[in-house]
């Protein structure tokens, strides 16, 4: 029964962590909104592998070290902001589309690589990361729990990102919403890239220590 109570209570509380409003949450809505269902669903799975990065060095019991690491932490804030700062700076510098509707030019499609890692870059820099699977894992992790049953665990943790970032995905990218949207996407880009600067300023002016 441990392994049914662990798997329950971590199911609800990653995905309490999944749909709290974060810059995973933005950059899925801003890639959804303005590029459409495949940009938001391959970013989303970006993210899920992106979780993988903190499952394993946590299930190793690496999660105390990194962050007890004031160095280690300082790394991963200036990394992460930087990259929040440049989706933004990006996002604010969007341009409409020339032309009227019937004629406008379509954004160029971004390749699939290139999403999945826009995705898992944002999660795997997460600076704040290992203080949550730490919190995590000693909630739901006990010391004598098989490799197995952790690695069913690291697996499910990672289906429950990608689930609710799919479903944010398929929600914002219906043609009603994109009907909406679609003469104001460089707007929705301007704004959700002034939101993700913003997380990546408050991230490199906030201290690293706990």
């Amino acid at each position: 029964m441990e392994f049914y109570h662990a798997f329950i209570t971590l199911t609800l509380v990653h995905l309490l962590g999944a749909a709290s409003p974060g810059p995973d949450f933005v950059m899925v809505s801003q890639q959804s909104l303005v590029h459409g269902r495949r940009a938001g669903l391959l970013v989303s799975l970006g993210i899920a592998l992106g979780l993988s990065v903190h499952i394993i060095y946590s299930s190793i019991g690496l999660a105390t070290v990194i962050s007890d690491s004031a160095i280690v932490l300082s790394v991963m804030k200036y990394l992460a902001a930087a990259y929040l700062i440049y989706l933004g700076v990006k996002g604010i510098r969007s341009k409409a589309a020339v032309g009227d509707d019937e004629q406008s030019v379509p954004v160029k499609a971004r390749s699939t690589a290139k999403l999945i890692s826009m995705g898992f870059v944002c999660n795997a820099l997460n600076p704040k990361a290992p203080l949550y699977f730490l919190s995590v894992f000693t909630l739901v992790v006990s010391p004598d729990m098989p490799t197995f049953e952790l690695f069913l665990l690291g697996i499910w943790m990672m289906f429950v990102q990608l689930a609710w970032f799919s479903s944010v995905a398929l929600v914002l990218s219906k043609p009603s919403v994109q009907a909406k949207f679609k003469r104001v996407g460089h707007w929705v880009d301007r704004v959700l890239g002034s939101v993700m600067l913003a997380f990546g300023l408050k991230l490199l002016f906030t201290s690293s220590s706990k």
